[in-house]
């Protein structure tokens, strides 16, 4: 914990091993995979593990800065540190942005499928109700929101083994009952090839999968509120790996395997239900709309708690009201919370009045943050390695590999999807980029007005240089 940031210890290991387990586990891995498979064929598992690899070696990178120095801020306080005021201010503000959007889209999906079991109820009544319920639960205690992500993140986490299990057994034609005559490993050549759309359709899955590992970075949010910080960053930064591999590759490897790539039923049914529905698992679509549900159900809650904690570290370096800041007894943010979840409301608002005009537009211009949030990532890695180093050496517990070869070639690779999106015009890549671009600058200019007005003010008398700040 932050020494006087009034937040409090109130995660759990187990909570914070499943808070990491269960952050790489989006919505959008079950509702968004259908149309990666549709694009690049069995070559879409390139495109997951291009971009598994990519945020792998950043997760790398933020649990070397995590460990070395846990904070509820993580890479906006890293960045604040490495980079100056102005980049901890532009990211900081440019993710809570981006959460708050999500809050929107997640509280609309999830308010579809209630609606759906529960029509006299209207979408928009569900979209509130949900909304409140975990508001209360996250303004109650960081405990109680770190309990209901251990059982939604656990939901998560079984349903997708059991997925990964059930569907080998029957790719290996073991699995008793079952008579799955399409499923086999020669899915995954014999209907056009392994890339029937070409190699560059890999790229093209690329962007349409990026956005889905969004959330891997909140463990090291979390770890601040934790029991021993830079034990559970570096678990969860060691553990990756296996993560990423198991849920994301293997889960797709299961879809592309039990049924042709281009078997009508994935974009009809979705993927994960039409391989349910392939082995003639009954009432596939219901198991799926439970297990869907409650990754939206997750992602709004771990949504509100990362966005209110990095307003909450906003607050504390001075980039938003103070007001933020302040916990209550129980150690809990609530003006950040209560901020995040009215620009949440907001945001649903628009969603249902405007889903074509202004929610497009928040939707867009949020959509290229997480590479954003990855690029300042790397770059404050390169120059936070060599403060630790200087100042506190014995805290690298965790070390970016080949530093700083890994690194460069990381931000390289990102700089390149940015660049590649900037050319596609049939997924609106193009209108993504431009428009987060367009936001950054904003927030870019306020960053560099208010570091002015700050600089035109007498400096306290023990002010510590730039670049002689702790990392401890």
């Amino acid at each position: 914990m932050t020494p006087g940031s009034g937040l409090q210890a109130g995660l759990k290991n187990r909570h914070l091993t499943m808070i990491a387990i269960g952050g790489v586990i989006g919505a959008g891995l079950f509702v968004g995979s259908s149309t990666g498979i549709a694009t690049a064929g069995p070559g879409i598992l390139l495109s997951y593990a291009l971009v598994g690899t990519l945020v792998v070696l950043v997760m790398r990178m933020l649990g070397e800065m995590s460990a070395a120095n846990p904070t509820s801020g993580s890479f906006s306080a890293h960045a604040d540190r490495a980079l100056g005021p102005w980049a901890g201010f532009s990211i900081g503000w440019l993710y809570w942005f981006f959460w708050v959007v999500v809050l929107a889209v997640e509280a609309t999906a999830g308010a579809k499928i209630l609606e759906g079991w529960v029509p006299a109820v209207p979408q928009w009544g569900w979209a509130l109700i949900v909304m409140v319920v975990l508001t209360a639960t996250n303004l109650v205690s960081v405990g109680s929101y770190g309990e209901f992500e251990f059982w939604f993140a656990g939901i998560k986490v079984v349903a997708i083994g059991a997925f990964v299990v059930i569907g080998l057994l029957a790719v290996f034609g073991v699995l008793p009952g079952v008579d799955a005559e399409k499923a086999s490993f020669g899915n995954l050549t014999s209907h056009g090839g392994f890339l029937p759309h070409g190699p560059g359709a890999i790229l093209t899955g690329v962007l349409l999968v990026v956005f889905s590992f969004m959330g891997s970075e909140i463990a090291t949010l979390a770890a601040g509120e934790s029991e021993d910080p830079q034990r559970a960053v570096t678990k969860s930064t060691n553990s990756i790996i296996w993560r990423i591999g198991v849920f994301y590759l293997g889960s797709i490897l299961v879809v592309v395997s039990l049924l042709p790539w281009n078997d009508a039923s994935i974009a009809k049914d979705g993927s994960y239900v039409a391989a349910l529905n392939s082995l003639g698992i009954a009432h596939a679509g219901e198991v799926m709309n439970v297990i869907v549900l409650t990754s939206v159900l997750s992602c709004l809650n771990s949504g509100l708690y990362t966005a209110s904690r990095m307003a909450f570290s906003l607050g504390q370096r001075g980039d938003a009201p103070k007001s933020f800041a302040r916990t209550t007894s129980r150690g809990v943010p609530q003006t950040a919370i209560l901020a995040s979840v009215v620009f949440g409301f907001v945001a649903v608002f628009f969603n249902y009045q405007y889903p074509d005009t202004v929610f497009l537009f928040l939707l867009n211009s949020s959509g290229a943050v997480a590479l954003f949030v990855w690029l300042v990532i790397c770059f404050s890695q390169l120059r936070m390695r060599k403060i630790i180093q200087r100042e506190a050496p014995e805290k690298l517990v965790v070390k970016m590999w080949l530093y700083p070869y890994l690194t460069w070639a990381t931000a390289a690779m990102i700089v390149f999807v940015l660049v590649y999106m900037l050319f596609d015009t049939e997924h609106d890549g193009r209108e993504t980029v431009l428009l987060s671009l367009l936001v950054a600058a904003v927030v870019l200019v306020i960053a560099a007005i208010k570091q002015k007005i700050t600089a035109n003010r007498p400096a306290p008398a023990a002010e510590a240089p730039a670049d002689k700040v702790s990392v401890g």
